[in-house]
């Protein structure tokens, strides 16, 4: 992995955010909803988000057209000769119990479970790109959306896109499953021209959606976060009544403050520098109920929500700032002062809340 990591640039596809060292699903998110909330900042706009679906894509690669794209980027032919021998003429069986079934030899896919697939289903598909400067495509591994910023009710752009990623597919072998791939619209404008048209890929109509589940987090229409908080209060709630029984047990406070922190703590506050400065008073009330109610389990104060908020904000601030190669690193612009970043300017509430701006606020001194 290593051989492979130092051939390629650091800047290939910033747009696909797994298996990179200071990316996460966080970032991921946050790319997507900084461009939609950017765009959307502006007058007469509105925002399509398509959340495409694959067919076991790790299972559909081409060793050949995979070993050729490599090739491309500038890896050795020798390191291209033996990522080919490895992912040709691979025996596979299932055993269950006794039985075991006959022998298969596979010629396609990456073998899931390995620790090089995931990197070559990225390098596979670095090249899937946009057409149109006025659509972006997150990546996170196989997780693939696409966003169209919409101007003046023409979205031509968008539709020739989506046929292009459709193709982009066909040529890799990748199946893009119509059927499960879902389409949300984001439109703020008091009056809308015309209702929305219908997205059809080969002649298949992709539902349209009021809420999406994006890499963990419930995104809505609407972008508010309360149906995103529910859900995570509500497993959270769950998870109390297994720190009461560890109470009830006599487990030590240190093991009780552990399980808070790993079962509790970590649900609540799950991306959370994306959507707690955005969410309302009584969703902040619903999270901190969870909180007191820990806190009285434990039998200890426990760290506010509010205060998480801020140190993991500050957090992510400085390791974009420190990584040149992070899609959000310029928008940290010292001042010619140096004591603090240039604030990024916003029309609406919606996008001054966000993460980025937020961050650039919240952000340490420049040193």
């Amino acid at each position: 992995m290593s051989h492979i990591k130092a051939a390629i640039p650091a800047n290939l596809d910033p747009y696909q955010f797994a298996y990179r060292a200071n990316r996460s699903t966080k970032d991921a998110i946050i790319a997507a909803l900084h461009t939609a909330l950017t765009h959307l900042d502006c007058s007469n706009t509105y925002v399509r988000m398509l959340f495409v679906d694959f067919s076991s894509a790790f299972n559909t690669v081409q060793p050949h057209k995979l070993v050729n794209k490599l090739s491309n980027l500038g890896l050795s032919s020798s390191l291209c000769s033996w990522i080919l021998d490895f992912l040709s003429n691979r025996p596979q069986n299932v055993r269950m119990g006794e039985h075991t079934s006959s022998t298969l030899i596979l010629n396609v896919g990456v073998p899931q479970g390995c620790v090089l697939s995931p990197l070559l289903y990225s390098l596979f598909t670095h090249d899937c790109s946009p057409i149109h400067t006025s659509n972006t495509i997150i990546k996170f591994a196989d997780d693939t959306t696409v966003i169209g910023l919409i101007d003046n009710n023409d979205d031509s752009a968008y539709r020739e896109d989506v046929q292009h990623l459709k193709q982009w597919c066909d040529d890799n072998n990748l199946h893009l499953n119509t059927a499960k791939t879902k389409e949300m619209v984001i439109d703020f404008r008091r009056t809308k021209r015309s209702e929305h048209s219908t997205l059809y890929i080969d002649g298949e109509q992709v539902e349209r959606v009021e809420s999406f589940k994006f890499l963990g987090v419930h995104i809505l229409a609407d972008l508010t976060w309360s149906t995103n908080i529910s859900h995570q209060v509500g497993k959270a709630q769950q998870r109390l009544y297994f720190l009461r029984k560890l109470r009830q047990a006599q487990l030590p406070q240190r093991l009780l403050l552990n399980f808070y922190r790993s079962a509790i703590e970590s649900l609540l506050t799950y991306c959370c520098t994306l959507w707690f400065n955005c969410c309302t008073a009584e969703d902040k009330r619903k999270l901190q109920q969870v909180v007191r109610a820990a806190e009285r389990a434990i039998g200890t104060s426990l760290t506010p929500l509010r205060d998480i908020y801020t140190g993991r904000l500050q957090q992510k601030a400085s390791i974009i700032i420190k990584d040149p190669s992070h899609l959000g690193h310029s928008l940290f612009s010292p001042l010619p002062s140096g004591k603090r970043y240039r604030s990024i300017r916003s029309k609406t509430n919606r996008l001054n809340r966000s993460f980025y701006p937020q961050a650039v606020k919240h952000a340490l001194p420049p040193p």
